[in-house]
């Protein structure tokens, strides 16, 4: 492997990093516009496993942007990410495709002041584009929640 293939792989994990920390303060900020600008054309939400909804990135967004109110205090922490890259054909240590693999927290505050936090995984699928690397899919999978 060359420096130069190095060099590109950990700029690569430098975007994907910027990319989902994006996601994370897009939600938390209630920024839509910028939430949407994440995502490929075609990409896709899941929140399914977390009592939400499932479809199209807009849609999702317009979905969280009535749902969101409801939680004005929110952070989602995104913690131990696992990246993987790969082409449409296979795995190879680099590519214009990537998962990302990551924990999450995300503890807020009902609007009435009771506590809500939760957890689980994220599972974030990623397009490299000529605008950089977008999101083509995310997947939540909510492992435990807890209230009061």
């Amino acid at each position: 492997m060359t420096q130069r293939v190095d060099l590109s792989a950990v700029m690569d994990r430098l975007a994907l990093d910027d990319l989902v920390t994006g996601y994370a303060t897009a939600v938390d900020d209630g920024d839509w516009p910028a939430y949407r600008a994440l995502f490929t054309p075609d990409g896709r939400v899941d929140y399914r496993g977390s009592g939400g909804i499932e479809g199209p990135a807009a849609e999702v967004a317009e979905w969280l942007a009535a749902t969101m109110p409801l939680f004005p205090v929110r952070q989602h922490l995104i913690v131990n990410r696992r990246v993987g890259f790969r082409t449409p054909g296979g795995f190879p240590a680099t590519g214009d495709l990537a998962d990302v693999d990551a924990a999450y927290v995300n503890p807020m505050r009902f609007a009435s002041g009771e506590d809500f936090v939760c957890g689980g995984r994220y599972a974030f699928g990623a397009r490299r584009t000529t605008d950089g690397w977008r999101l083509r899919s995310v997947v939540v999978d909510e492992r435990w929640r807890r209230t009061g």
